[in-house]
């Protein structure tokens, strides 16, 4: 996926939409932030998640950091490769690395996202 055409939040997750369904995942912002991942916590298909809420965990050496959904809507897939193959959000963040896909239950929720320019300028600035 593009990185220049995915909507992020806050908090490092991003969110590509086709139609009605969103490709979640984190940025290789946050990837970097944790590093060592050593788990990742998926939701089941079906499970009902809500925009700004945890839908799941990753763990690293350092710390457990909660996933947040960028949107509102249910589970219909889940990325499988994930638990048993970490290295995808370190090698392909954006492509083979993401988490799971939900199928939107208000689309309105994707304005309040950021587009690349905003979350580049939002990550620059934690840095410092």
């Amino acid at each position: 996926m593009d990185p220049t055409t995915l909507k992020y939040t806050k908090t490092h997750e991003w969110a590509a939409v086709e139609g009605d369904v969103a490709t979640i995942g984190i940025s290789d912002f946050a990837v970097h932030l944790l590093s060592d991942l050593v788990y990742a916590d998926l939701p089941p298909i079906g499970k009902k998640v809500t925009q700004g809420q945890p839908f799941g965990e990753v763990e690293s050496v350092k710390a457990v950091s909660d996933v947040y959904s960028p949107v509102s809507g249910e589970v219909i897939a889940r990325n499988e490769k994930l638990p048993d193959h970490l290295d995808l959000l370190t090698s392909s963040p954006f492509d083979s690395g993401w988490m799971i896909k939900v199928r939107l239950s208000n689309a309105g929720e994707l304005s309040s996202l950021l587009n690349q320019t905003s979350y580049k300028a939002h990550c620059d600035a934690e840095k410092h």
